[in-house]
């Protein structure tokens, strides 16, 4: 496999083929270097984007002619939306975020949130299904996307909620790290295998087997 997910801002994008899910990452924004996701299903050809960051100039050639079904928004963060309406005025998809960060978005953006979503909630990408998990804490309303591969291990898309490292910036908030990591705990490492591939909103990828073992180290540091 020659997929590292080592991306930076201006350079290619690196290809996962999975059995039935291709997933393209692409990193967006010389600042921030955010990652977004174009998922495309290989049995129908349907896409669908996680996280229009910013940079419509890259994420719409990558996406092509084939369209999008539907736009992911991992959370309300403005680095994590700037090309949102330039990318849904280009091809007419649909934006899709969690609940409690839905108004905001549309607030921050002027694109309305056609569908918030809530636990158990899922999205299709074709022949394939991403469930919605909430994972509050970095925001009230941020979300990860779970595709269970039917042929292989999970993969996970956590936005900026799980990184290599540590769980996402809570700005000093005592209360919401509490809830950030306990909901890190108890909806993605109790639940999932080590084999889970996750894919966050900045950096590099990892497996939850190697960060496992650092989560009690990242509970007592309080970050």
């Amino acid at each position: 496999m020659s997929y590292t997910g080592e991306v930076s801002p201006g350079g290619p994008a690196d290809v996962r083929d999975l059995a039935h899910l291709t997933i393209t990452k692409v990193a967006v924004d010389d600042q921030m270097s955010n990652n977004c996701y174009l998922l495309r299903c290989r049995d129908t050809g349907e896409q669908v984007l996680i996280d229009a960051a910013d940079a419509s100039a890259t994420l719409l050639p990558l996406i092509g002619d084939a369209g999008l079904s539907s736009v992911i928004t991992t959370h309300q963060h403005w680095d994590h939306h700037r090309a949102l309406a330039d990318v849904v005025a280009a091809t007419g998809a649909a934006v899709v975020a969690g609940v409690p960060d839905a108004e905001a978005i549309t607030e921050q953006t002027g694109v309305p949130v056609a569908r918030p979503l809530g636990a158990g909630d899922t999205v299709s990408v074709g022949s394939c299904t991403l469930e919605v998990i909430p994972i509050a804490g970095h925001t009230p309303g941020s979300i990860a996307l779970l595709y269970d591969d039917p042929d292989g291990h999970p993969h996970l898309w956590t936005g900026d909620s799980l990184f290599p490292g540590g769980v996402g910036n809570t700005f000093g908030d005592a209360a919401a790290f509490a809830q950030l990591i306990d909901e890190v705990s108890t909806k993605i490492f109790d639940r999932l295998p080590d084999d889970t591939w996750f894919y966050p909103g900045h950096g590099n990828d990892s497996t939850l087997g190697a960060e496992r073992p650092s989560l009690a180290e990242w509970r007592e540091r309080g970050w």
